[in-house]
């Protein structure tokens, strides 16, 4: 069955005179609760499905969707494991994430699809288009994963053994009382928190929920050992050539680094790169209304991909 309670989101942090309003959504797929954003239902356009990184919720999208709303259907799912999804005990790979998104898209009626992956998201995105070809029209990776080795240590360092047993300690009751206490000192000697650094902290703290916190751990290992990412998708971007690519970038992003983007954009002809350089690993909750306005851009601006098996096929075996 499929719950819907809606919400009215001011575009840009700002006041609106007609808000978008964003729907929050659920359906069971496979018997899982998939629990989903979705806004610009009533208006039709192009659909557009906004996948979030890992320890984040759909939820940061709804300041991009308020105003993305406006020309597209878009859609934002909780992952399974994260935010108010089920946290199953089972495959938290890449590939069982874009099949997840696969079926509540077919579930929900769509066919084909503008992506945009945000950090674990655009790993996530970029094996979708790979595994998926026809159901994707383009492409937008916004401060990706996938793209390199270099990530941050946190990340890094729940793949450790024993990281299962470090966390609780790192997510309790106590340390979180005592961030949020630090958090409301800052606040009170006017020392701003960015938006990025708050939604961090979100994430974290929902670390302190086993269920969460088991998918977090089986989710980093998926992708990345104590080097760093150890899954990179650039050998494979060959087969989607005709795939139109946006890639966005924060140029303070301290968690995966710029130069990850910039090597793609001058790797994969055609590709567009922004960056925004005030902004860390999250432009889509610093500057939501700049992101907006460049999604619906590029998808005004460019002709959806039809990408197809034989396609696959016959860039596969064509000589290297």
């Amino acid at each position: 069955m499929r719950t819907v309670t809606l919400t009215p989101v001011t575009a840009g942090n700002m006041l609106s005179a007609m808000p978008s309003v964003v729907s929050h959504e659920s359906l069971a797929v496979h018997g899982n609760l998939v629990r989903f954003d979705e806004a610009g239902a009533s208006s039709g356009g192009p659909v557009v499905v906004l996948v979030h990184g890992i320890a984040s919720r759909a939820a940061q999208w709804n300041q991009v969707m308020a105003d993305l709303g406006e020309t597209c259907h878009v859609i934002a799912p909780d992952l399974l494991g994260h935010g108010e999804s089920a946290k199953p005990r089972g495959d938290y790979s890449l590939g069982a994430h874009a099949c997840g998104i696969r079926d509540l898209l077919a579930a929900l009626g769509h066919d084909r699809v503008t992506l945009v992956g945000h950090s674990l998201g655009g790993g996530i995105a970029m094996q979708f288009a790979y595994q998926f070809p026809e159901r994707v029209q383009r492409l937008a990776l916004v401060s990706s994963g996938g793209l390199g080795s270099e990530v941050s240590l946190f990340l890094r360092a729940a793949t450790l053994p024993g990281s299962e047993l470090v966390l609780p300690l790192l997510t309790s009751s106590y340390v979180r009382r005592a961030g949020s206490s630090l958090g409301g000192l800052l606040r009170k000697a006017h020392v701003p928190l960015s938006a990025g650094l708050v939604e961090s902290l979100v994430g974290f703290a929902s670390l302190a929920d086993p269920a969460t916190r088991s998918a977090f751990v089986h989710t980093c290992r998926s992708v990345l050992d104590v080097a760093g990412q150890r899954v990179d998708a650039r050998d494979r971007l060959y087969l989607a050539k005709d795939l139109p690519l946006l890639v966005v970038w924060g140029g303070k992003d301290s968690i995966i680094p710029v130069a990850h983007g910039r090597s793609l954009a001058e790797s994969v002809p055609g590709t567009r790169l922004e960056v925004f350089d005030q902004s860390g690993h999250f432009p889509h909750l610093t500057e939501p209304a700049r992101l907006a306005a460049l999604l619906g851009q590029f998808v005004r601006d460019t002709q959806p991909a039809e990408l197809d098996p034989a396609t696959l096929t016959e860039r596969l075996r064509a000589p290297a």
